[in-house]
């Protein structure tokens, strides 16, 4: 969860770091610190509360200037978020910042007899083990290695000693670490978007890996010391697209950026034969072939993506799909084996339960795919394939452009799958991808008639329930709708199939209750029936129906307290469209209430530990 910044070179050290932060403070805005070495020892500033606290206090009392300097903002896991559980933690000439969590911990402090602890942190324990190899003679690369096998659990681990200034050490187990090389000048960070402004090249760092930064250069070697594999890479965007561009939020800009972002996902993806082309799927057609499972596993708004997916894979390749829980997928002892398609998606590409399910499923055998939208990330390179989403840096924390993103490329498996199988005529697949072509421009239609969301998400300002009802890939979208709610503007929301109304759901519906309904495209005439006769059922019952469905749609409109229209596209590419209005309907209801729209309360955007 935590975001890390390192920087070692001749610029002012104090202003990298706290420029890096503020661009990672997505990942963490419980706390905040940097630490420097300065004359033969540590001098550190640490806060409470967002990175905002932290300057501040650095000018109420200055730091020296270092060329050298390590960061850190903070989601709290092992103690509140206090000044004193706040990063760094010094020992001595030592200071350290950490992500992950120590899981040993309690076994580790009681060998630390003697030792002042000032926090409740499990990352502590740490920096006093980094402090006692130092002070018996190890340098910090050896002491580094030394703690590194001793810690269980997933860590990011960045170093600096007082008596060593000109060299930073930072290990990495299950936790982004990515080091970004510029002009006679080194970052290390859990994400480019903190040294992006000064370099947009990167090397890939590996499980299980030790860096070392001086002047010299970058050392990379394994947790045993042997030489270690890295693969440098250039990110593909810059500074200005992780900037706001005049939106009050990147969230809104986020919103905004999604026909582009779908656009960018579809490039190049025909060859001159008319034939869909995914060159990063290193797995052969022969395999694929063999398939007779996918499981899809992801958390959060990319689960809801993959329960989309369901629908539109199983419905061109008639290969059965199930849809995981990361969370829950190896714990359940799931049935995977060598002919199972194993599809991961994850926008960060470092979702610790996401890993974690990937290696489960290598474990026996079967081919993972990564759907992910970072490039060098964890998920891709431990996968046998992987589709990137090229959406750009998605800064707000509740995801929008890699729920669509997400979406496009699992459309584009689903269809490659087809075309490789033999299920899908090469006109058909053309038309197809001809139609999600076609997607950015009523994308974009839907953002532009954006007022009456607006509108209404002033109407709606104080209410406390909000319900989403959806059927067939309509379900999922109702799903999403209710979570980027919850997420934001802290109200219950809850979505639900429309079948299963009367199940039960029925109950809550009470008069002026907000319902938002998502009608399916006609064509599927006996889907849309239904859920416009569910409409019925919550009016007579006093609900304010706010219903989303197609350009012409007279019998949803007529059912409609508010009728919110959206173009006319085929059922299955329904989603791509009906969840823009209710992002937009979070985004600003969380703003009318006066939230903090891209860092929501306990909330983080990259989840990094189970």
């Amino acid at each position: 969860m935590c975001g890390i910044v390192g920087y070692l070179g001749n610029r002012d050290g104090l202003d990298v770091v706290l420029s890096g932060l503020r661009r990672l403070e997505y990942r963490g805005y419980d706390s905040a610190g940097i630490a420097m070495p300065v004359d033969g020892s540590i001098e550190w500033r640490k806060k409470a509360g967002k990175i905002a606290n932290l300057a501040a206090a650095i000018e109420q009392d200055p730091l020296p200037g270092s060329g050298v300097a390590i960061g850190h903002t903070r989601w709290a896991t092992h103690g509140a978020p206090t000044d004193a559980n706040s990063h760094p933690h010094v020992a001595g000439r030592v200071a350290i910042v950490h992500n992950g969590i120590i899981e040993n911990h309690d076994a580790l402090r009681a060998e630390l007899d003697g030792a002042e602890f000032s926090s409740e942190t499990d990352s502590e324990v740490a920096a006093h083990l980094l402090g006692r190899e130092l002070d018996g003679g190890a340098g910090l690369v050896d002491a580094m290695r030394a703690v590194s096998t001793k810690l269980e659990g997933a860590f990011t681990l960045v170093a600096i000693d007082a008596q060593d200034p000109q060299r930073i050490v930072a290990a990495r187990r299950n936790s982004p670490l990515v080091v970004g090389k510029g002009d006679g000048e080194y970052f290390v960070a859990s994400d480019v978007a903190a040294f992006i402004e000064y370099t947009r090249d990167a090397v890939e760092l590996g499980q299980d890996q030790i860096v070392e930064i001086t002047p010299d250069g970058v050392s990379v070697t394994s947790f045993d010391g042997g030489p270690a594999q890295t693969k440098d890479f250039h990110v593909d965007w810059d500074l200005e697209a992780a900037q706001k561009q005049g939106f009050d939020w990147y969230m809104r800009k986020e919103i905004f950026e999604q026909p582009k972002a779908v656009a960018d996902t579809l490039l190049g993806r025909l060859n001159e034969r008319g034939e869909l082309v995914l060159d990063e799927l290193r797995i052969s057609p022969e395999t694929l072939r063999r398939i007779n499972k996918i499981v899809i596993v992801a958390a959060g708004t990319s689960f809801y993506a993959g329960l989309v997916a369901k629908y539109a894979i199983e419905h061109w390749t008639r290969i059965p799909c199930e849809v995981e829980l990361a969370s829950e997928f190896r714990y359940r002892d799931p049935i995977v084996d060598p002919m199972t398609l194993v599809v991961t998606i994850s926008q960060s590409g470092e979702t610790a339960d996401t890993l974690m399910a990937i290696r489960h499923a290598r474990e026996q055998h079967a081919k993972v795919v990564a759907i992910c939208n970072t490039n060098g990330a964890t998920i891709p390179r431990e996968s046998d394939a992987v589709i990137y989403t090229h959406a750009g840096p998605e800064i707000g924390v509740a995801s929008t452009k890699g729920f669509t993103t997400q979406l496009i490329a699992c459309y584009l498996l689903g269809l490659y799958l087809a075309q490789v199988r033999g299920m899908k005529y090469g006109d058909e697949v053309a038309g197809l991808l001809r139609e999600l072509e076609r997607m950015p421009e009523a994308m974009q239609g839907v953002l532009d008639n954006q007022q009456p969301i607006l509108d209404l998400a002033a109407e709606l300002v104080d209410e406390t329930s909000v319900l989403f009802l959806g059927r067939h890939v309509g379900y999922p979208v109702a799903l999403e709708g209710a979570l980027k709610l919850k997420e934001l503007a802290y109200i219950h929301a809850e979505g639900f199939a429309a079948g299963e109304l009367k199940h039960g759901p029925i109950a809550l519906v009470s008069q002026d209750l907000p319902m938002f309904i998502v009608v399916p495209p006609r064509g599927r005439d006996q889907l849309r029936d239904k859920v416009i006769s569910n409409i019925a059922e919550v009016r007579a019952r006093g609900a304010r129906t706010i219903v989303l469905a197609e350009a012409g749609d007279d019998d949803a409109r007529a059912q409609a307290s508010t009728f919110i229209e959206l173009p006319r596209v085929s059922t299955l590419l329904q989603p791509l469209l009906a969840i823009v209005p209710l992002q937009l309907f979070a985004c600003e209801l969380a703003t009318v209430k006066g939230h903090d729209v891209d860092q929501p309360r306990n909330l983080a955007k990259s989840v990094t530990v189970e």
